[in-house]
């Protein structure tokens, strides 16, 4: 089962992969992830990679489709794997077509998890985090600290990270449209997607997403 899934940010995508990926026995592949390892590991890609992060610039198309391939083409994913972050503009989803299309692969399903914008801005914009210790994560509606400001875990002073107050959010939101909204129509021409609420408990939005999937899964 290979599956890719799109949504904007704080659609709860990466809580979602995982989940996904468990239950179905494949790997959960993240941009953040490739990132992460091929700079660890001191790979040329990573090495390129970091030298655009450094000069805060994008890391190119490139760069990225090509970690996406090597990720891919590792023994575990042979039976299948869920695209997190990747392909995000039309670019890098042709190519992961070529490359699927080069080992005579084909993605089976891509899911379009869906979040009103407002709800967006208020689940990213109202998180909350500890100086301390970045693990101590609270939300002003959903999961409020016993006193504001404070956190309940270790005493530590909460606070908003800058790429979570409500103008950063709203660009991020403006990129997601007019970079990545752009594959979901590609890939309906595919007659692969399938759109579904990413609202109510985690447990039935991937219950949702599980029933979304091809018979085979």
């Amino acid at each position: 089962m290979r599956i890719v899934l799109v949504g904007p940010p704080g659609a709860g995508k990466g809580t979602q992969a995982a989940l996904l990926a468990k239950n179905l026995g494949i790997p959960h592949i993240s941009t953040g992830d490739l990132f992460r390892a091929n700079i660890s590991q001191g790979t040329e890609l990573g090495r390129r990679a970091q030298e655009y992060m450094r000069a805060g610039e994008l890391v190119p198309d490139e760069v990225t489709v090509n970690m996406a391939k090597d990720r891919m083409e590792q023994e575990d994913a042979a039976g299948g794997f869920l695209l997190d972050g990747f392909p995000r503009n039309l670019a890098q989803a042709e190519a992961l077509d070529g490359i699927l299309r080069d080992a005579e692969l084909a993605l089976d399903a891509v899911l379009d998890l869906e979040v009103p914008e407002d709800e967006v801005v208020r689940r990213i914009a109202g998180r909350r985090m500890c100086r301390n210790d970045s693990s101590h994560i609270f939300h002003v509606d959903y999961t409020p600290p016993k006193e504001t400001g404070v956190c309940d875990v270790c005493g530590g002073e909460l606070y908003q990270r800058d790429d979570d107050r409500e103008d950063t959010v709203r660009k991020r939101l403006e990129v997601y449209h007019s970079e990545t909204e752009p594959i979901i129509d590609y890939y309906k021409a595919q007659g692969l997607v399938t759109t579904l609420s990413a609202l109510g408990a985690v447990a039935d939005v991937t219950q949702r997403a599980m029933s979304a999937l091809p018979a085979k899964a």
